[in-house]
């Protein structure tokens, strides 16, 4: 009885891989026989594992979903896996899962063997996690959100604008950006014929969904970089645009990969920046270390010519012979 009870739970880790097994295969893995393979997936069948068998010389076996939830087997790795990631979510940015969280984790923690239960409190205990302030979601929000997405359905929602005002949005969800403590939905806005980002913390969705819709290509070929570039410009309060005397590719190189670099020839590009004040861009122009001319910018030339003045007085008379 132990010798068919360790057979069945090794037959199941097999199953539980995302691939298709043949009987001979297995057999052979377990070193049994076909005949004792389709008698072991019968009583997996019986204990609620739905283990589904496609007939034929390229058919095979293969574990599908059920009804309800059977028991998993995780291995050293999986299991550290999923209880560092319970761990981290039950102090996350999505309410309403901490408790449940806890729950899961408590039961998984429960069974770990001692080795795997030292890795992860050793991982928890040297770990500092810096709170934020930002807002939290609602998981059914981002479950509805990403359900959604990928039964590429509209999404009817009304969404609260930063000054308050709610209005009502369709659009096609591509995918959901989790960055810099908050939660972000990328997709196609049908009324304004573009590309959107939202906060999903200022989203309400409506039901029911649809129609369905025929995806496009991401934003920009790369939904991240995207949402990074987005965030970075609607924070700044001032905007200046500046040519810089050197190539393209030495300045991108020196700026954040949210900030586009564009090549006017191989010796000079000229690029947006931003900041909260004409101050802060200026002393992060300096810190690029090339020559650049700024133009339709009177604040920040001025600003320009205020650090000249202080840094000069910094250095002093100029040396004889310097």
């Amino acid at each position: 009885m132990l010798e068919t009870s360790a057979r069945l739970l090794r037959l199941l880790s097999l199953l539980q891989t995302p691939r298709d097994w043949t009987g001979p295969q297995l057999a052979d893995r377990l070193g049994v026989t076909t005949r004792t393979i389709r008698n072991d997936v019968e009583r997996l069948r019986e204990l609620g594992y739905p283990v589904h068998a496609t007939p034929g010389t390229a058919g095979g076996y293969r574990l599908g979903a059920g009804a309800a939830l059977p028991p998993l087997l995780l291995d050293d790795e999986e299991a550290v896996a999923v209880a560092v990631g319970l761990r981290t979510a039950a102090g996350g940015t999505i309410s309403g899962i901490e408790e449940t969280s806890l729950r899961a984790l408590a039961k998984l923690e429960q069974v770990l063997p001692s080795r795997l239960r030292h890795r992860v409190n050793a991982l928890q205990s040297y770990t500092v996690s810096i709170s934020r302030s930002g807002p939290t979601v609602e998981a059914d929000v981002l479950t509805a959100i990403a359900g959604a997405a990928r039964d590429h359905e509209r999404l009817r929602f009304d969404y609260r604008a930063h000054d308050g005002a709610v209005s009502l949005r369709v659009v096609e969800p591509h995918r959901l950006v989790h960055t810099r403590g908050r939660w972000y939905l990328v997709a196609w806005d049908c009324d304004r014929e573009n590309w959107r980002t939202f906060r999903v913390d200022r989203i309400q969705p409506r039901t029911p969904t649809g129609p369905r819709f025929t995806p496009r290509e991401p934003p920009e070929g790369d939904v991240a970089a995207y949402v990074e570039k987005g965030l970075g410009s609607v924070l700044w309060k001032y905007r200046a645009r500046v040519t810089m005397h050197a190539p393209a590719e030495v300045i991108a190189e020196r700026l954040p990969p949210a900030i586009l670099v564009e090549a006017v020839d191989e010796h000079t590009c000229v690029v947006n920046l931003g900041s909260h004040t004409p101050h802060m861009l200026a002393a992060y122009l300096g810190m690029l270390d090339v020559d650049f001319d700024v133009t339709g910018s009177p604040e920040l030339a001025d600003e320009l010519r205020r650090l000249a003045d202080r840094y000069n007085r910094a250095a002093g008379p100029v040396r004889p012979g310097a």
